[in-house]
């Protein structure tokens, strides 16, 4: 499916998500009243056949990809056929692997939506001498990068994703000064587009630990759900909660589902990566963590259903993932022609100082 053409609109009883596999994305359908089903609808061919996709995040319809053998950015939205490449000012991939964080989000203006797109690299080691952190935004009205003047009290690896919500983006985080050994993520934390600010460490539901798998998603574009799975005191235990209020300094949070999976005589679901809900059916939808073709659907009272995705999706071995999709009518503004505007002199001395470290860094790993 070529983007450019219509994408068909979801039938009654279904949703819509757009799956990632192979380095490429798929558009597939999925119902669940009944017995569950899924469909593989069609791949989005939005780029050159050769180009690979290897992370994709949603924001309210419009798709940030990043690409494993091209250090630009794509921005698309596959139901208008637009798209919108990003070019960064300097790339970092050691041993091919990519350390940033990505998280796409807009400020509400006038008459329409500006859309930023923020990536940061941030080495938290316990030596403050060792510690690098690199935080930027491309802003899409003026086509240029900016440093962001930012002294983290938080840590976020880079293994948890970010979900945008109503313009803004939200982490799983922790206090910088925590061992990681101990704790990889115990809070939430807001980066707000408007401001370009980070807010406060803000409270997850639980006591989370070194063990714990959490991970954000965001339901029908008005809450967040966070989802935990640990292997600890409960093996395999699972828990979702979601927000009944969520701004940048303050979020409450309600249970929505709890699946004690020691109660499953055989094979124990398990949710890796990226999932999404269905409040009324009340099930949690995610790929199975150790079949890359499968989606596992977990509900109450032992409820399990695994659905396989049929097709040649090319390279077996590649990262999975998948995010509910609803159509957008946004268009993605393209830079304007003639002279483009120039960066600040305090922007190129910053943009000096980071690389300069940056190298040194990349010299001792």
């Amino acid at each position: 499916m070529d983007i450019g053409q219509a994408l068909p609109a979801a039938k009654e009883g279904e949703s819509q998500m757009i799956v990632m596999m192979g380095n490429n994305l798929y558009l597939t359908s999925i119902t669940l009243n009944g017995e569950p089903s899924i469909e593989h609808i069609d791949k989005l061919t939005c780029l050159d056949e050769q180009a690979k996709i290897s992370q994709v995040f949603d924001c309210e319809g419009l798709l940030l990809c990043i690409l494993k053998e091209d250090s630009r950015f794509v921005v698309l939205n596959p139901y208008l056929g637009q798209t919108r490449w990003i070019e960064p000012r300097y790339s970092h991939r050691p041993s091919g692997w990519d350390r940033f964080s990505y998280a796409l989000g807009y400020v509400n203006k006038e008459s329409f939506r500006g859309y930023k797109l923020l990536r940061f690299i941030d080495y938290f080691y316990n030596v403050p001498e060792k510690q690098f952190f690199w935080y930027e935004i491309y802003d899409f009205d003026s086509d240029l990068w900016t440093t962001l003047d930012v002294s983290p009290h938080w840590r976020i690896a880079f293994c948890n994703p970010s979900v945008s919500l109503k313009g803004n983006t939200y982490f799983c985080a922790a206090e910088r000064n925590v061992d990681v050994k101990e704790v990889l993520a115990n809070s939430l934390i807001c980066f707000d587009f408007t401001t370009e600010r980070f807010g406060p460490l803000l409270p997850l539901p639980f006591s989370g630990g070194y063990h714990d798998y959490t991970t954000l998603s965001c339901v029908r574009e008005e809450k967040l759900a966070l989802l935990l799975q640990h292997d600890e005191s409960n093996p395999y235990e699972l828990d979702l909660w979601i927000t009944t209020k969520i701004e940048t300094e303050e979020v409450l949070w309600s249970k929505f589902l709890r699946v004690a999976t020691a109660g499953f005589d055989s094979y124990v679901p398990f949710i890796g990566g990226s999932f999404f809900i269905d409040e009324e059916k009340k099930v949690a939808i995610g790929f199975d963590d150790g079949n890359r073709h499968t989606i596992n659907i977990i509900g109450e009272a032992g409820y399990f259903r695994a659905l396989d995705l049929v097709g040649d999706f090319g390279d077996q071995e590649c990262k999975t993932d998948l995010c509910s999709y609803v159509p957008s009518l946004v268009e993605i503004k393209q830079p304007e022609g003639g002279e483009r505007e120039q960066e600040s002199e305090l922007e190129k001395l910053r943009y000096d100082e980071n690389m300069s470290r940056l190298v040194l860094l990349e010299g001792n790993q």
